[in-house]
């Protein structure tokens, strides 16, 4: 890691991190109440989950930490690309927030995420337009680059807002992901995408709580907040596979490629094999069922805890499967291929070979068995966080 000033860790690191996180405390309990007094909420049915409506406005309390944040650091930290940033996460909140109250068409919403995509990549001048040694692969001509840019960044969104299926599932991906990429923007000195991964992170942990342990406080992020993480992760991804890439050129031997699909490893993969399968079977790819790997988890009987869990540590094995690989020197190709081959096992080697566990045998009576000690919500601890996040 290079050397970072206390200045620049003050500035860059702790205060986006802190403002956004206590301006999310503040505001959540506010738009809780709106979201009920205005039934803007989330109702069960045979699909979903949970046995009672719950507000879905999470995403708006997140885009509040997030741009306040952001207006906060700039007086001290300035950068064109911050800006535009925010201007892509402000489309994709109104959209998602229309989406959530009055429902829009999948036609519609696709056509917006290019837009903002595009919009993105020629305001910043950045895309993913360089493969940094994957498979011998250096920087991609424009016809060929910009096509990527757009279906990678639009699949990214999509991905992060289909995994949205159990409580502190999104969230807690959200959480990773601007843990991952944050410590290697700080570790290249990317100072933009630092203050951007900090806004992130500290807006989503006080909404992860509420939506973990929350009984009254409980809130959805709904499309609102899935369609704008998923921005943030696609603006990642761009800066970081761009041809001026900082993290390339202050580490050539890191396979880029592979450390951003090792982040959306479970979010990318479930989501292919999700829409493969309805193709095949003649449905929509965006006809939503219980198909993703979390209602496999479900259905053993792992707790909503229990399953995030569950995912998101399937997630950062392949991430450590990443990091273990580029530690020992292995190539970009070598860190790709070992990225890819985990990340299709644990998403669609586990879902298929689970559902064909015989319940009588072992192997399935061990998931079944952690997934009864997943129920926590009756213990001292859980009910203690419960008590305590209703009250702030």
């Amino acid at each position: 890691m290079g050397h970072i000033s206390l200045r620049i860790f003050n500035l860059g690191i702790l205060l986006p991190l802190i403002s956004s996180m206590l301006l999310v405390f503040w505001i959540h309990p506010k738009i809780v109440k709106s979201a009920l007094l205005k039934d803007i909420v989330d109702k069960p049915d045979y699909r979903k989950l949970q046995k009672t409506p719950i507000p879905v406005l999470g995403g708006v309390a997140v885009y509040w930490g997030i741009v306040i944040g952001a207006g906060i650091t700039s007086m001290v930290f300035h950068s064109h690309a911050l800006l535009t940033s925010i201007v892509a996460l402000t489309v994709m909140i109104y959209i998602g927030t229309l989406d959530d109250v009055l429902g829009l068409s999948p036609t519609l919403r696709l056509v917006i995420e290019i837009l903002v995509v595009a919009f993105i990549a020629y305001m910043d001048q950045s895309s993913m337009n360089h493969f940094h040694g994957l498979f011998g692969i250096e920087k991609l001509p424009v016809y060929l680059s910009a096509p990527l840019c757009i279906v990678g960044s639009v699949g990214i969104i999509n991905a992060i807002n289909m995994i949205d299926g159990v409580d502190g599932l999104s969230s807690g991906f959200c959480i990773l992901a601007c843990v991952s990429f944050g410590t290697l923007f700080i570790s290249a000195n990317d100072g933009t995408m630092v203050v951007m991964s900090m806004l992130g992170l500290g807006a989503i942990i006080p909404f992860f709580f509420h939506n973990l342990f929350g009984k009254t406080s409980k809130m959805f992020i709904g499309d609102s907040g899935t369609l704008m993480m998923g921005m943030l992760m696609s603006i990642f991804c761009m800066r970081t596979l761009d041809n001026t890439s900082i993290v390339a050129l202050r580490f050539p031997n890191i396979g880029v490629v592979a450390f951003c699909l090792s982040i959306l490893s479970v979010p990318v993969f479930d989501t292919l094999r999700v829409m493969i399968g309805r193709i095949i079977k003649c449905t929509s790819p965006f006809h939503a069922d219980r198909s993703h790997l979390h209602h496999l988890f479900i259905e053993i009987g792992f707790s909503h805890l229990g399953t995030s869990f569950m995912v998101l540590s399937l997630n950062l094995f392949n991430i450590l499967a990443w990091l273990i690989t580029y530690l020992l020197g292995g190539n970009a190709t070598l860190q790709f291929l070992v990225v890819f081959l985990i990340g299709f096992s644990n998403t669609t080697g586990v879902f298929y070979v689970v559902r064909r566990l015989d319940h009588s045998k072992k192997p399935y009576r061990i998931l079944a068995y952690l997934a009864k000690k997943s129920h926590v919500e009756v213990g001292p601890f859980y009910c203690k966080m419960r008590n305590f996040v209703d009250r702030i």
